[in-house]
């Protein structure tokens, strides 16, 4: 009725707000039906004009971007005390030591005497640079690494930038949508960073991944796995609201939206592009195609107060900001062993074998799985 009357009685400037009225509110099947109908509706979707219009937004959103992960400074307080001891665990300290360990654990699975690797989602290609530099440290001669990005210019700045730090010839420039793309080759290892939460075709990609994976080769992720559009499920949301009566006034201008939040607005980031598009779906699609032999769940709550929206907000160098953090995380780790959230992110190796997995902290992927309704 509402969006009839917007219709009917209001002027061509709110046509706008019908339409997307219509798409919030349009009735939603449940989850079996969505996975009994997904193959078709994906397809149907990523050909549809809907589809062109998200995609160009995406391209306009990140083409001029030449820092895609810089994140607010309470971020890496956060990151360097709780995350880094945990990754320190299993041998790495961040995600470029990360993939770089793990590029080269896949290599020696395979045995292949110049191993081909690929990027999905590689942006500016500046971290498949780092990790190409590090392989060639510990001693990799023999590799390249395939960078698969829809944007040329991101690609045109990879490649300048490989150039520049000397390892051009380890990298491989390939733009294509990571929606529609097949394997034409045979992967040793494949990496994905911060991509697979802007895909809409999970499935399709997922399926690309293991035709063109070794059947020793690894498949390495470091990703956002909480609800679409990177909203907090209720249970979560509850209590991000709680600790948000504990900000100052000014600690709760959103500083990306430009608008002051009372109380935390959770808003859907997936509305207007593919950011978080189907992010509760990246693990449980994950955990059907491939084993895991690493996994490493963490973090929900502390994100808002951690992220671009609001992080830069609080002082790194502040003790009381500090504490503040500090307690959102030992929140966080309570609520994660017993169950009461799920986690938001994950970083995570899997492979085709059946092998024994390390699970850190207990966390398994099946149990970290966060089923709607």
């Amino acid at each position: 009725m509402l969006i009839r009357f917007i219709r009917r009685f209001m002027p061509d400037s709110l046509r706008p707000l019908a339409r997307w009225l219509k798409y919030r509110l349009r009735p939603r099947p449940s989850l079996p039906v969505l996975q009994a109908t997904q193959a078709s509706q994906i397809s149907q979707m990523s050909d549809s004009p809907e589809y062109e219009a998200k995609l160009a937004a995406e391209r306009r959103t990140f083409d001029s971007q030449t820092e895609v992960h810089n994140l607010p400074e309470i971020f890496h307080y956060w990151s360097n005390k709780f995350l880094r001891p945990m990754f320190e665990e299993y041998g790495f300290s961040n995600p470029d030591q990360f993939f770089a360990k793990y590029l080269a654990e896949a290599a020696q699975r395979t045995q292949t005497a110049a191993p081909r690797f690929l990027s999905v989602g590689s942006g500016n290609c500046d971290t498949e640079i780092r990790v190409a530099v590090l392989l060639v440290q510990a001693g990799l001669k023999e590799f390249t690494i395939e960078c698969l990005e829809l944007s040329p210019e991101m690609l045109a700045r990879g490649e300048a930038d490989a150039l520049a730090q000397g390892v051009r010839s380890h990298l491989v420039f390939t733009r294509a949508d990571f929606n529609r793309w097949r394997a034409k080759h045979q992967y040793d290892g494949v990496m994905a960073n911060q991509s697979l939460h802007h895909v809409l075709a999970l499935e399709h990609l997922f399926d690309a991944v293991k035709d063109g994976l070794h059947p020793r080769g690894l498949f390495i992720t470091s990703d956002m796995i909480g609800r679409n559009g990177h909203q907090r499920w209720p249970e979560a949301l509850a209590v991000v609201r709680k600790f948000w009566q504990e900000l100052p006034n000014h600690a709760r201008f959103n500083l990306q939206l430009r608008r002051q939040e009372q109380e935390f607005m959770d808003w859907d980031c997936a509305v207007d592009g593919f950011e978080g598009i189907r992010a509760q779906e990246v693990l449980p699609e994950l955990v059907k195609r491939f084993n895991f032999s690493l996994f490493i769940g963490f973090s929900n709550v502390v994100d808002v107060f951690i992220d671009r929206g609001f992080g830069h907000h609080l002082d790194p160098n502040s003790a009381k900001d500090q504490q503040f953090i500090d307690r959102l995380h030992e929140y966080d780790e309570r609520a994660l062993a017993s169950g009461e959230y799920t986690p938001t992110k994950v970083v995570a190796v899997m492979c085709l074998t059946q092998e024994p997995g390390q699970f850190s902290r207990g966390l398994r992927p099946e149990q970290c799985i966060r089923k709607p309704g």
